[in-house]
């Protein structure tokens, strides 16, 4: 199960590092273009946003690496299912069902990730 946590994790991690890492350096112009919600969205919530996802990134790695807290892998696992659960209503809000597919997965990988992690505790 260990060997499994860490092929979920790396894959979630290195989407959100990159996903985040773009919400936190680009600017609003630059986003726009692939992720048109952050138009009607104000610049520092793109930016909290961005850096929770690479909190939540670090959080799956980090703790079980080194040791320290492992249990916070399973608190960024639920951080980042949450991030998916709001980015599939803000976009059903909006009225895009066609580009609900990637957050539907990411939910379930960091799902997957959940229980997961809870060989961790």
């Amino acid at each position: 199960m260990s060997v499994a946590y860490w092929i979920v994790a790396g894959l979630l991690a290195l989407f959100y590092l990159y996903s985040g890492g773009m919400k936190v350096v680009r600017s609003k112009e630059r986003l726009l273009p692939m992720m048109a919600w952050v138009d009607g969205t104000p610049l520092a919530l793109v930016r909290t946003i961005g850096i929770l996802e690479v909190l939540g990134a670090a959080g799956l790695i980090l703790p079980p690496l080194t040791g320290i807290a492992p249990w916070l892998a399973l608190a960024a696992a639920i951080g980042l299912a949450l991030v998916q659960v709001g980015a599939t209503a803000l976009h059903l809000s909006r009225g895009e069902v066609r580009v609900i597919g990637l957050n539907v997965a990411l939910l379930v990988v960091a799902a997957v990730a959940i229980w997961l992690s809870t060989v961790w505790l």
